[in-house]
């Protein structure tokens, strides 16, 4: 029998990565340590560029005796990347499938899990208005990044990005112009503030923190992606968990269930646009 080649050691970097992981986690209680290693490394590479550190050592050097480093750190570890109806099949389904049983219940709760800046709870926002279900909606919009949430509260986004946005919507199966949503100035977009007078922003780490309420419908779209195989499972028990009985839980693109400690636990509605349904 072939004897298995010997593993190959970590490298220096990977070894002061691991260390800052676990400083952040120790001195901050952010749990970063099962976050896959090479987008974690890339993010960290470019921090170290941009705070002109040597090392990563000198960058946990710094974190561990200067919060204001470690906040501007975690502004690189959360990089937030997303748009306004992104991926309009999805939202699209939803309309189509989900929506209608959402109708049968006399009231709703909603958690956008890794809600970023935003632009996942006001798309889904607009929506629920449009299906006759916002009003009686409550949303939990949660992150793990402060200056995410604060964006996100505020509803402001560049006017660059509004077009873009709009095709998205449109695709999405819109109902009205998309301009109806938001008052533009300044090079930038304020969104109908009304549209999250029903919205809970509210920090929330799926590494370390639980379960805060029964809902119907979690959406989690391109966070999984972030996760080692553990947090994937913890973070999908946590949604498990959440639902109510037959409650759904949306995904990103390329984000499953499948290999996963919950596989049986969810059926799929729509595979190709990642929307699963409670099973057990």
């Amino acid at each position: 029998m072939k004897a298995s080649p010997p593993l190959r050691p970590p490298s220096d970097a990977d070894i002061e990565l691991r260390l800052l992981m676990e400083a952040i986690f120790l001195k901050y209680s952010y749990d970063f340590r099962n976050y896959t290693g090479a987008s974690q490394k890339r993010r960290v590479l470019y921090a170290l560029d941009q705070l002109a550190l040597p090392s990563i050592s000198a960058l946990q050097d710094k974190v561990l005796r200067e919060p204001a480093t470690f906040a501007r750190l975690l502004q690189f570890l959360t990089i937030p990347v997303s748009e306004m109806f992104r991926d309009p099949d999805y939202f699209l389904a939803l309309r189509r499938q989900v929506v209608p049983h959402l109708h049968t219940y006399p009231s709703l709760k909603v958690w956008v899990a890794g809600c970023s800046t935003g632009e996942e709870v006001f798309s889904l926002a607009i929506l629920l208005r449009e299906e006759g279900l916002l009003e009686r909606t409550l949303i939990y919009a949660t992150d793990i990044n402060p200056a995410s949430l604060e964006k996100a509260r505020k509803g402001i986004f560049p006017l660059e990005s509004i077009q873009g946005y709009t095709g998205n919507y449109q695709r999405a199966g819109g109902l009205r112009s998309f301009a109806d949503y938001y008052t533009a100035a300044y090079d930038a977009a304020r969104f109908d503030p009304s549209l999250c007078a029903n919205v809970i922003f509210a920090d929330h780490s799926l590494a370390t923190d639980s379960v805060f309420a029964e809902t119907h419908l979690v959406s989690c779209r391109n966070v999984l992606i972030y996760f080692n195989r553990p947090l994937q499972d913890r973070a999908l028990g946590l949604f498990h968990e959440s639902l109510c009985h037959r409650g759904f839980l949306g995904l990103g693109a390329k984000e499953s269930i499948d290999f996963s400690g919950y596989t049986s636990r969810f059926e799929v509605l729509s595979r190709g646009e990642r929307i699963f349904r409670k099973a057990t």
